[in-house]
């Protein structure tokens, strides 16, 4: 047997192994903690040097383009490695065995949390409120030591924060990522390596234009067709496929532009978005099922299983398309230095914007006194100086809400 038909083999072997992809991924969505950075961790533990599905090159060329698409990065990591393990079939299987339980957890909690009444259950509302601003704290200082490290990758930021403070709303973060996207490309060109990997992917050009021309659509169609056809499930998806397809830097950015569409539309209160970001804190898997939680809590209907399932495909589709729709173009892109200059001063921007939500809506609506303050403070260096895992974070901050309660 030739060389080149052993290869072939093999790639064929890879792509009839969606059982494999599900149970692999399914172990990764029940024991994954600790956020997208984290997530990357795990799945090059298990993936690329347990189960050798790629090298490592490929995987951090991988990781790359993930981390500049807009989207949740670590979930659409996980696509592409089902999508060049299992074909189609093993990237629906991935995202949805890694997907699937946090989502169920945090369904569970949105029915769990309206039944909770009482002072015990007001104080655990309100440690996860203040556990927030904790968790939140650590993504912006742990973002900024890697993608600010030096004086024109903080300015950026800097002038983030003054956009998205000024202009109100979604097109203020849009124009913040902007900026400093074409700030980076004349201020951060320093230091730029050229990546030399490679990495090829079963998806035609012609697939991908497709994938890219659907996003289009649905991004500019979506609000259109809400106007024209006043219909709640539709402004739904709308409003979470336009939050999911404007996410840069991972899922804690998500905070603010779904805040924007559910809590100022009044579809959800503070208080139940708070508790729910909290809650997802504590649970495995992609921050993006938030969205599910939301979903599930919804004011007008959709709510419950059919407002999390609306809420859950829409904010990971746009993410999804994207990538599909980049990753025949990817590698000829990577290469050029302008390219990774204007990535990095995306993501300097990206930090800009979440500093700024957590101050508000995250620290104004979780801390309102001295002891919430403490145990917020508290809760951080459990984060960061202790290492301690999220989801027992959680657990001080719920039992910490008890006592402040009382």
């Amino acid at each position: 047997m030739s060389q080149t038909d052993e290869v072939g083999n093999k790639a064929a072997h890879r792509e009839a192994a969606p059982g494999e992809v599900f149970t692999a991924f399914l172990k990764l969505g029940l024991t994954s903690f600790g956020g997208p950075i984290a997530h990357l961790g795990y799945f090059r533990d298990e993936l690329v040097q347990r189960r050798r599905w790629i090298d490592e090159q490929g995987y951090a060329d991988l990781v790359a383009l993930c981390q500049f698409l807009p989207g949740p990065a670590s979930s659409q990591v996980g696509f592409a490695l089902g999508l060049l393990r299992g074909g189609p079939l093993g990237a629906l299987l991935a995202w949805f065995a890694f997907t699937l339980p946090s989502a169920i957890l945090l369904v569970a909690f949105a029915y769990g949390a309206t039944a909770l009444g009482g002072p015990v259950g007001a104080g655990i509302i309100t440690g996860l409120k203040i556990v927030a601003v904790a968790i939140v704290a650590q993504a912006v200082w742990g973002m900024a030591k890697s993608l600010c490290p030096d004086r024109e990758r903080a300015t950026i930021a800097l002038g983030a924060v003054l956009i998205v403070v000024f202009v109100a709303g979604a097109w203020g973060q849009i124009a913040a990522i902007v900026a400093g996207a074409i700030a980076g490309l004349y201020a951060c060109r320093s230091a730029v390596a050229a990546s030399t990997g490679h990495i090829a992917f079963p998806v035609s050009r012609g697939f991908g234009v497709l994938c890219l021309v659907l996003f289009a659509v649905l991004l500019v169609g979506l609000p259109i067709a809400a106007a024209l056809q006043p219909s709640q499930p539709i402004a739904v998806f709308d409003a979470f496929y336009r939050a999911g397809a404007l996410v840069f830097g991972g899922g804690h950015v998500v905070l603010p532009l779904l805040e924007q569409e559910v809590v100022r539309t009044g579809w959800a209160t503070p208080e139940a978005f708070l508790a729910g970001y909290g809650a997802a804190q504590a649970v495995p898997g992609p921050l993006f099922t938030f969205a599910a939680y939301l979903g599930a809590v919804l004011g007008p209907e959709p709510n419950g299983i059919a407002g999390a399932a609306i809420a859950l495909v829409a904010v990971f589709l746009p993410g999804f398309l994207l990538l599909l729709g980049v990753i025949p173009f990817w590698e000829s892109f990577r290469t050029k230095q302008g390219a990774q200059a204007l990535m990095r001063g995306a993501n300097a921007a990206v930090v800009g914007i979440l500093g700024a939500a957590l101050y508000s809506p995250v620290f104004t609506s979780g801390i309102t006194s001295p002891p919430a303050f403490a145990l917020a403070l508290t809760c951080f260096v459990l984060l960061t100086a202790w290492n301690a895992p999220p989801w027992i974070v959680v657990l001080v901050a719920a039992a910490g809400g008890i006592l402040i309660s009382q």
